[in-house]
């Protein structure tokens, strides 16, 4: 056997232990554990990953582990929480932390690094929204020192050379960060003696320093000291490091403290469709160069944030069906109606240059003319393309568009083409081509092709949009202010990516929404419902959730039919239709036993309902509004108190709201027992788990996969879950004063919403601020008296002095984000309220069909000019303590102040926090 003595010291390799150490409460079953870039971490791999134990340190649980490794040993690494058999329960949000050992630290050391669990909101300052915008000046700071280089050198007798690393991506030009706290080394509290850290990048501070064993226990925290003299001490308790805490032999402890404690960031902005902007140069609609006028009035107005709905394509129909913002014909392309046809060349011929201005006029409506803008958009879009498609196709800038894109742009080209030759979306009745290959695609846009000017023409349309937009966006990041956008939740069942991905929906099946606030029967959005079993190919157990008819029967539930078929009794069709539902019965329904009814087999879903009225109404076969008729008829259709499963017979779900309809409640006592506690267990307990499992299964892959800042919508009906959750993963939530979350309250109070929420007076699916105050009387006085807190008679109208206190509740309320649409603002001046308050109105979710067409009446160049109202908006957002860009005159004001010579004003914080003397002292 060979001895461990034949190698000599001198070929020996150097190693140095690296110890984890996380504090972090877990419930029974679970674990923690470090995985990272490394072989030692798993190479990413979880179930090899180092496992950590638990040890308890006073109230906390810290867990811990470590390695041996090499000097100057670097590497990537998160934690994860675990199950037994190391499933992955939760991970760490925001980006990998980085190791870098020094190469300094010498072999035989004992280095330990403290981290803290990394959470959504602490990802939340490296989204783009803030990185790249809000907080940009960071991106100008140069790098001081990087991470892996040390300051100091531990002697043979020091105690321990301790690390300082903190986050503070919120930094203005010309500010440093300081450690300051309880040893000598970090000023005994004072400023004047604090340790100044260098920055690192990536808004990483850092500073290291030696202590000794009189130093300890230490108790510290970070502070900024801007070029006026002002330091800034974060807030919250004293940050302590005791020799206690440190594992044995350790001298060396780097400490990763996270963020910097400051009051939470706040700021707000307005909402708009960009089909509702109005400016003196486009054409029957907002377009996307609008944008840069819309960023201009934000700023004037103190607003970070200018909000969006859908801007993709919707072209399905190619009339004003596709209106309709969420139901895209592609994900990735943008919508051809948002296009400035004068940008597209600076060449225009002057015939062409004509047809733009009478365009312009005949366009200029009071509301949006879907189809006459398209096609007045793209006819003379066709004319320049024309004259320039050489030019332009031939570019290094398309080049390079076309490179980076086409692996969407080849097929949404080609679906264009197909449903313009075909004069239908609906891909199944397209012939050889309803079967999406790459071989077909690749002929159909060749260079040899007969349509490839055709084809070229919709990559030439996009080419032009991609630019405006990214004009517009790059206008608006230097100018601090965010676009937020909104992602649709579902594409159109005719759509490209139905056709290109056919095996990702379930084209049987269409998504919607309960019943609550905006419509009391619940929206059937048309969409196909997403094959998340495909998408994920290892079952997310959503099958579990459901009930069996084997379940069912042992409750004694044993008529199947009865309870999953529409219940239509002839009363039901008497009171509904009146002396007209014999002819309904006749068109729609058959008697399947004595007064008691049945659809038909060609009018028995939604949409077959749909189409036969129409062609009934068309004959003049009914009387009454087709509207009224097919709601009607819509309510006996989900007059049901179960959900078959249309893969599953022998599956079941309960109708949402089930005790609402009239199938319950002709049930007997014993059934409906059943049905409401399965209702009961099946909404609220057997479906938790499972939701919260699959959400932190789930999400965190999708919000990692961008660095964009994610808002989710939860209003309405939720599981309990989805708060928690999306507190930890770091999403912001929705709050809209008329729709509160509690159940006991009528009304929201913005100053009691939490931060991380977006909160708004009302939204694109609700009635706009002054339209809700004055449709009903009732509501209108219970609200004076309970919100503004008044006994007296409230005005009928919104006026100004409404409008303000309603927006000041708002912007001064502790949300993340104020945002406000409009039409609210606008409300503030009584010369822009003389429009009828409900034409104003956005959508409406209870009619399917709705024409989305809202334009403002004011034009960007009109609100620019109207200094009053800027001026009232912007000192209610000064008012309130939130974030605001500065203008021009801001800006050098600042500059100016940064370059008087201050003085550094010195303040001692006592070890409990409290803050004591103050002196003046010479500047560092």
């Amino acid at each position: 056997m060979v001895g461990l003595g034949l190698f000599s010291s001198e070929t020996a390799i150097k190693s140095v232990s690296v110890s984890f150490r996380i504090p972090y409460f877990t419930q029974w079953g679970q674990s923690l554990l470090v995985c990272g870039s490394v072989p030692s971490l798993g190479s990413w791999n979880v179930r090899r990953g180092l496992q950590l134990s638990p040890v308890n340190e006073g109230s906390d649980l810290i867990w811990r582990g470590s390695i041996d490794v090499s000097s100057g040993f670097e590497c990537e690494y998160s934690y994860y929480v675990v199950d037994d058999d190391k499933n992955v329960l939760r991970s760490e949000m925001g980006k990998k932390r980085k190791l870098l050992l020094p190469d300094s630290i010498q072999d035989g050391e004992i280095v330990e690094f403290h981290d803290l669990w990394q959470t959504g909101s602490d990802a939340l300052p490296f989204t783009s929204a803030f990185k790249d915008v809000i907080f940009r000046n960071t991106s100008s700071l140069i790098v001081e020192r990087p991470l892996g280089v040390l300051q100091n050198k531990l002697g043979l007798d020091d105690l321990v050379l301790v690390h300082f690393k903190i986050c503070c991506p919120n930094i203005d030009e010309g500010t440093s960060v300081y450690v300051i706290g309880s040893p000598q080394k970090l000023g005994q509290w004072k400023t004047e003696g604090g340790l100044k850290l260098s920055y690192a990048g990536d808004s990483i501070w850092q500073a290291d320093c030696v202590m000794g064993k009189e130093d300890f226990p230490i108790k510290y925290r970070y502070g900024k000291y801007d070029n006026a003299g002002h330091f800034a001490i974060e807030i919250g308790s004293n940050r302590e490091l005791s020799v206690e805490t440190l594992c044995n032999q350790a001298r060396y402890v780097f400490l990763s403290d996270g963020m910097l404690r400051e009051m939470p960031w706040r700021g707000s902005g307005m909402a708009i469709p960009m089909f509702s902007v109005r400016s003196e140069d486009d054409i029957g609609v907002g377009e996307f160069l609008d944008l840069k006028l819309l960023v201009d009035w934000a700023v004037a107005s103190g607003f970070h944030l200018v909000q969006l709905l859908p801007i993709n394509d919707t072209s399905v129909h190619k009339m004003w069906w596709d209106s309709y913002p969420y139901s895209s014909l592609s994900v990735f392309a943008l919508h051809p109606l948002y296009l400035r046809i004068q940008a597209l060349s600076e060449n225009i011929p002057e015939e062409i240059k004509q047809e733009i201005v009478k365009a312009k006029e005949t366009l200029d409506l009071k509301d949006v003319d879907y189809e006459a803008t398209m096609s007045t958009k793209l006819s003379i879009a066709k004319k320049i393309f024309s004259l320039e498609k050489d030019l332009i196709l031939k570019s290094s800038s398309f080049q390079e568009f076309f490179s980076e894109n086409e692996e969407w742009l080849k097929p949404y080209a080609a679906f264009c083409f197909l449903r313009d030759f075909f004069d239908t979306s609906n891909h199944s009745q397209w012939g050889r081509f309803s079967h999406f290959s790459e071989e077909k695609l690749e002929k159909l846009v060749s260079e040899d092709s007969p349509h490839y000017s055709i084809i070229c023409f919709h990559y030439y349309i996009q080419y032009h949009l991609h630019v405006q937009l990214s004009e517009a966006a790059e206008y608006a990041r230097k100018k601090g202010v965010v676009l937020k956008g909104d992602l649709p939740i579902g594409v159109d069942r005719n759509s490209v990516d139905t056709w290109v991905y056919p095996n990702l929906f379930r084209m049987n099946t269409s998504t919607g929404a309960p019943p609550d606030y905006f419509d009391k029967n619940g929206q059937n959005w048309g969409f196909p419902t997403y094959n998340w079993e495909e998408m994920s190919k290892d079952n997310y157990g959503w099958w579990r959730g459901r009930l069996t008819q084997e379940e069912l029967e042992k409750e004694g539930i044993w008529d199947f039919d009865r309870l999953s078929r529409p219940y239509i009794r002839q009363e039901f069709l008497q009171e509904k239709f009146g002396s007209s539902w014999t002819i309904i019965a006749a068109l729609f329904l058959n008697e399947c036993e004595k007064g008691h009814y049945e659809f038909k087999e060609d009018c028995n879903t939604e949409k077959k309902i749909a189409s036969k009225l129409k062609e009934c109404t068309g004959k003049s076969l009914l009387f009454g509004s087709e509207a009224e008729l097919r709601l009607n008829l819509f309510d006996l259709l989900r007059n049901i108190v179960l959900i078959r499963d249309p893969e599953d017979a022998c599956k079941f779900y309960p109708r949402f709201n089930l005790e609402d309809t009239t199938s319950f409640n002709d049930l007997d006592d014993h059934s409906k027992n059943v049905m409401r506690r399965l209702y009961y267990d099946y909404y609220f307990h057997r479906q938790e788990n499972l939701w919260r499992q699959n959400a932190l299964k789930t999400l965190p892959v999708l919000l990692n996969s961008s660095d964009m800042l994610s808002c989710g919508e939860d209003l309405g009906l939720i599981p309990s879950c989805v708060h928690p959750v999306m507190q930890e993963l770091g999403l912001i939530g929705l709050r809209i004063q008329r729709m509160p979350n509690e159940s006991d309250l009528e009304f929201g109070i913005p100053s009691q919403y939490g931060y991380m929420t977006v909160c708004a007076p009302s939204c694109h699916d609700c009635s706009t601020m002054r339209a809700w105050w004055e449709e009903d009387e009732e509501r209108r006085r219970r609200f004076f008296k309970t919100v503004v807190g008044s006994n007296k008679l409230p005005p009928s109208k919104c006026i100004p002095e409404i409008a303000y206190f309603i927006i000041r509740q708002h912007v001064e309320s502790p949300s993340m984000w104020a945002i406000f649409p409009l039409q609210d603002l606008l409300a503030l001046k009584n010369e822009y309220t003389a429009r009828p308050a409900t034409e104003e109105t956005i959508n409406d979710p209870t009619n399917p069909k709705h024409y989305w067409r809202f334009r403002s009446h004011v034009t960007l160049e009109a609100l620019l000019k109207d200094q009053e109202l800027k001026t009232a908006i912007k000192d209610l957002v000064r008012g309130s303590g939130r974030a605001y860009p500065r203008d021009h005159e801001e800006t050098l004001a600042a500059s100016d102040q940064r370059n008087q010579s201050p003085a550094l004003t010195s303040t001692k914080v006592q070890p409990n926090g409290g803050v004591s003397q103050k002196e003046t002292i010479a500047v560092l």
